[in-house]
């Protein structure tokens, strides 16, 4: 997992630039459209989905009231129909990518992922050729300075919960579980009082390549490209993000 953490903090850090606001609500709003459709109904109570997604909504700062106005959508008769999509090709230098859309057209997802891939030195493969070179974790992303306990203190109760693994940055603390215990953890951790800055289902590289900063760039952009599209809610690679990538990203 190492450099999983480094990848995430630059698009934490990216975030914050907010350029990407409105992509990231509608990410979150399809999120809660699928939670309501699939996980249990509109009552978070009863529906760990929804309880999450509202979560990583409230973690991209999404009001209230859209939060509210997203879930009532779902619950009704005209609600959007999602469905959940994903792809795996190569981008330049030898880099696989798996693409996870929702969406109510995957003819033109299809299409679109397929011109991002070739139109930046990439291909498209087929489904299951590259599940192999990724472990599903579930990835709890904490923000340090709103931890009003000790993390310690609470490692324990965390590692009983399923947790596999801690990672700390500057500012977050990263859990990863195995991909079963994730509304394990997700209970343990509301039962814990601990707000979650993100909570998801992630594909995590078994093996990952380093690359020239200029190569390494190239796939980022092409990351950041996927991630423009508004049917794409996550992407996942096997590039390493090494610490003078990251100064170049972040700096």
């Amino acid at each position: 997992m190492a450099g999983h953490s480094k990848w995430a903090n630059i698009k934490h850090r990216k975030g914050a630039q907010d350029k990407k606001r409105a992509k990231q609500f509608t990410r979150a709003i399809k999120e809660i459209s699928v939670a309501v459709k699939e996980g249990g109904g509109p009552d978070p109570d009863a529906n760990p989905a929804l309880r999450n997604a509202i979560a990583n909504a409230k973690g991209v700062n999404m009001p209230k009231d859209t939060i509210n106005r997203a879930i009532k959508k779902a619950s009704g008769a005209d609600a959007d129909n999602y469905e959940l999509v994903s792809f795996e090709g190569y981008g330049p230098h030898g880099i696989a990518i798996f693409v996870e859309c929702t969406t109510d057209n995957a003819n033109r997802t299809v299409a679109s992922i397929r011109s991002i891939f070739s139109k930046n030195g990439g291909n498209l493969g087929t489904n299951g050729s590259l599940e192999f070179l990724f472990d599903r974790k579930g990835v709890f992303a904490i923000e340090k300075e709103k931890l009003s306990v000790n993390f310690e203190d609470i490692e324990l109760a965390l590692i009983e919960a399923g947790a596999e693994e801690f990672e700390q940055t500057d500012d977050f603390i990263y859990i990863y579980t195995n991909f079963t215990d994730f509304g394990k953890m997700s209970e343990a951790l509301e039962r814990l009082n601990i707000e979650v800055k993100s909570s998801e289902l992630q594909r995590i590289p078994l093996n990952t390549t380093r690359l020239p900063i200029a190569q390494a760039q190239e796939i980022l952009d092409l990351i950041d490209k996927f991630e423009e599209d508004d049917d794409v809610q996550n992407v996942y690679h096997t590039l390493e993000i090494t610490e003078e990538l990251l100064a170049s990203v972040t700096d």
